[in-house]
């Protein structure tokens, strides 16, 4: 029975294996700065009305999207712009440190799949840039639409801008 084990073992390392957890998959991180927050509560605000319906219209672009895990920082505007995607799609929150992105990019490339990083106006082009590798364009503090696509595919990495509305 070891000598079977070895052989399925070496065939594996040889040729490769055809299994669910395969890393040549291609899939995609959306990265997105939180929704209008509001702008007399301090150091962790809510979002505005405005923000909130941003959030709903967000959750339901993603419904088609085939993600597996939605990350936020652990801030009030971050939860509340993933969380109405979360509750549609009946997932929970992973909540992330935004000064630890090197962690959470190694992560999301190793888990393989899609996902929905919400984030903040400094961190999520770093977060990006992190990933590709490349440039990409700072976020102004009043931009709440910016949505930045990092498709993967092995080592291929291509970034797309899309203007939320």
């Amino acid at each position: 029975m070891r000598a079977g084990a070895l052989v399925a073992l070496m065939s594996c390392f040889m040729f490769g294996c055809a299994a669910s957890g395969t890393k040549n998959q291609a899939f995609e991180l959306y990265l997105v700065r939180h929704a209008e927050k509001q702008a007399d509560e301090g150091h962790d605000p809510h979002l505005t009305n405005n923000g909130y319906q941003r959030a709903l219209k967000l959750a339901d672009w993603l419904q088609d999207k085939s993600i597996t895990d939605i990350w936020s920082s652990d801030y009030f505007r971050t939860r509340e712009t993933a969380q109405p995607f979360a509750d549609s799609v009946g997932s929970q929150l992973k909540i992330y440190d935004p000064r630890k992105l090197e962690q959470l990019a190694t992560r999301l490339l190793q888990a393989n799949h899609n996902a929905l990083v919400v984030g903040h106006s400094n961190t999520t082009p770093e977060l990006a840039r992190i990933l590709c590798q490349c440039d990409i364009e700072d976020m102004e503090e009043s931009e709440y639409d910016r949505l930045i696509v990092v498709d993967v595919d092995g080592d291929d990495i291509k970034i797309t801008n899309l203007q939320q509305q």
